[in-house]
């Protein structure tokens, strides 16, 4: 068992959240009850998440995507209304950490990504960043475009989308798990072979052709699943507490 706020103020300082200008607030978003013995993780605070929250008796709900993003209506009604208000009726904390936990380094959602695909000497995609969201890894050997998008589909448990480029080989890829398609012209300017993240746009078939950029989409929700799933077992260690993670099978 361990206290709520021993909980959020352990995270905050681990995932350094002061640093970072993010669209949502990272931490404790909705309080619940004071002392924490099992948490339930999940990539987003769905509606099916909180009731499996409520079923495992959990007394925190751990996510990537919150509530309250830059641009959202106000009012608390609808669909977001019901959510918060089952977490309340059940006294079911909300702790979400989003730009934090995709660049933390050994907790985060892009180092998660890296070790799976057992890429190399780990850099930033963007050096001018004080905390890298994306990174460029190198693939020892390299592989062809249409073996990396096997090697994706099989390491990632998801069926890899590929926009293709004129280069024959690929070594040095270019990542940023979930909706960074747009940093493919990053991994351009650092001269990947190949960029990797979750989801895709229709001018992004072009890009990858015009920039010679391999383009894969491996999907926002299955390149996210390990951010939390780390650090809700970090917690475990730390405070000595049960954690359950939720497959919510979202295929985008």
């Amino acid at each position: 068992m361990a206290n709520l706020l021993d909980i959020i103020q352990w995270c905050n300082i681990q995932l350094k959240t002061n640093e970072f200008k993010d669209y949502a607030p990272n931490g404790l978003q909705i309080e619940g009850r004071t002392e924490v013995k099992k948490i339930l993780c999940a990539v987003t605070a769905s509606q099916t998440a909180i009731e499996a929250a409520i079923l495992q008796k959990a007394d925190l709900l751990l996510v990537h995507h919150g509530y309250f993003w830059k641009g959202e209506a106000y009012p608390i009604t609808g669909m977001r209304g019901k959510r918060i208000k089952s977490l309340i009726k059940n006294d079911i904390s909300l702790v979400a950490y989003h730009l934090p936990l995709d660049a933390h380094p050994t907790l985060g959602n892009n180092v998660a990504i890296s070790d799976r695909l057992e890429l190399q000497d780990i850099e930033a995609l963007d050096p001018t960043e004080r905390h890298p969201i994306g990174n460029i890894g190198y693939l020892n050997p390299p592989q062809s475009p249409e073996q990396f998008q096997r090697y994706l589909t099989d390491r990632l448990g998801f069926q890899a989308i590929h926009l293709p480029a004129a280069k024959t080989e690929i070594k040095k890829v270019g990542f940023c798990t979930g909706g960074a398609q747009d940093y493919i012209s990053k991994a351009a300017a650092q001269d990947c072979d190949a960029y990797i993240s979750g989801e895709v746009s229709e001018r992004t078939f072009y890009e990858a052709a015009e920039l010679n950029v391999h383009y894969y989409a491996c999907g926002h929700h299955a390149t996210e699943r390990y951010g939390v799933q780390r650090l809700a077992q970090a917690l475990a260690a730390q405070f000595e507490l049960e954690v359950i993670y939720h497959e919510l099978n979202n295929p985008i």
